[in-house]
């Protein structure tokens, strides 16, 4: 089944197949707020591929069909090349 927006009582539909994000990991000691409050707070982490769906009725935008695992990490020699090879337009910062 389709996922279902609550607000509009309707289906989500695909918008973009293969779309590539970014998890962010805290910068520093303390705790960075979430979202998107404190960006700079917050460094690319792992590199993942989902789905991305749309509410035609609201406009709401979520991701699914996430892999188990990301791309790449942080740690991976060949991590700033995948950034730019597969250009990310979202980055998450929450954990």
């Amino acid at each position: 089944m389709k996922p279902i927006c609550v607000p509009c009582q309707r289906f989500f539909r695909p918008k973009k197949n293969g779309f590539y994000f970014i998890e962010g990991m805290p910068v520093g000691p303390g705790r960075a707020a979430p979202g998107t409050s404190e960006p700079d707070k917050w460094w690319p982490y792992k590199l993942w591929v989902g789905d991305l769906w749309e509410c035609h009725g609201c406009g709401a935008n979520i991701v699914v069909g996430v892999a188990e695992r990301a791309i790449a990490v942080r740690y991976m020699e060949e991590f700033p090349n995948m950034i730019k090879r597969f250009n990310p337009t979202l980055q998450v910062n929450d954990c």
